[in-house]
């Protein structure tokens, strides 16, 4: 749905410090009823090739999924779509490491549950585990993007890192890389095999 395009931009021009009424009418035109904050667009591509695995179309069920341009950048946002704000119903995905960002920017908003996914160490970790390294690689060279994985592998810096810490590594080592392979890895996942952070976060919307 295009029109949930021009909400996602609203909210980030809102946050950024410009007027709320633009976001607060297309909530209202669109009849938004959730938002559901990620760190990045790679995060977004993932939560975006799950939802339309399962046959499901968000926007179209009033669900807007944000990315928020970084951990630290959670609270921001749910205050302005939180309780506080827009009274949306928030929920989100985020590392181990930028858990405290969520919880404090959750309880700041007053949201009454803090409904958000944690990834052990990140996305692309919890979907690499899922798949395995093999399959991963497998998908590389299907992607064409074999010959790059060669030539870092022999980097003197990956000889110590285990199969899965060199994908995880290798994924983020291209600007676009990581936001490709969210889609890319989730579309090859068995249904009975995504991750649990992932599946969480599509099971409460």
């Amino acid at each position: 749905m295009a029109d949930m395009g021009l909400f996602r931009t609203a909210v980030t021009e809102w946050a950024a410090g410009g007027p709320g009424d633009p976001a607060r009418e297309l909530a209202v035109r669109l009849s938004v009823r959730a938002v559901v904050l990620l760190e990045g667009p790679s995060d977004v591509a993932a939560v975006d090739a799950l939802a339309a695995s399962r046959g499901r179309d968000l926007a179209a069920e009033g669900v807007c999924v944000l990315s928020i341009g970084g951990a630290m950048s959670v609270g921001r946002f749910t205050g302005l779509l939180g309780p506080p704000g827009l009274g949306l119903r928030l929920t989100g995905l985020c590392d181990e490491a930028e858990r405290r960002y969520y919880a404090r920017g959750w309880e700041r908003a007053g949201a009454a549950r803090q409904e958000f996914s944690v990834c052990a160490a990140d996305l692309e970790d919890e979907l690499i585990r899922a798949l395995g390294t093999t399959r991963v690689k497998e998908l590389v060279e299907a992607e064409g993007d074999l010959r790059a994985l060669q030539t870092f592998l022999r980097q003197p810096a990956q000889r110590d890192r285990t199969s899965q810490q060199q994908l995880r590594r290798f994924l983020g080592t291209k600007k676009g890389r990581k936001i490709h392979y969210g889609r890319v890895l989730v579309e090859a996942l068995d249904p009975d095999r995504t991750p649990a952070p992932l599946d969480d976060l599509l099971t409460v919307l």
